[in-house]
């Protein structure tokens, strides 16, 4: 086989290596990328059930010394 032959097989070679690595890439941006937006989502969640938990009104709570014992005590 003619030396420029084999180094024509490379070179092909190499180029179909680097069209899946960029498909690989791209396919691994995207998912990063939306994997970002949901955690954006899931902090502005958080951030909206812990306001919620702050501002809860403790009075609905029943006050513990006010409690009667179980009847088992």
């Amino acid at each position: 086989m003619p030396e420029t032959t084999k180094l024509q097989e490379k070179i092909d070679d190499l180029e179909c290596r680097l069209a899946f690595q960029e498909q690989t890439i791209e396919e691994l941006n995207d998912a990063l990328s939306q994997q970002q937006l949901l955690i954006n989502l899931m902090q502005d969640q958080m951030k909206y059930v812990v306001g919620k938990v702050k501002n809860m009104d403790t009075s609905n709570l029943a006050d513990p010394s006010e409690e009667t014992p179980p009847p088992h005590y």
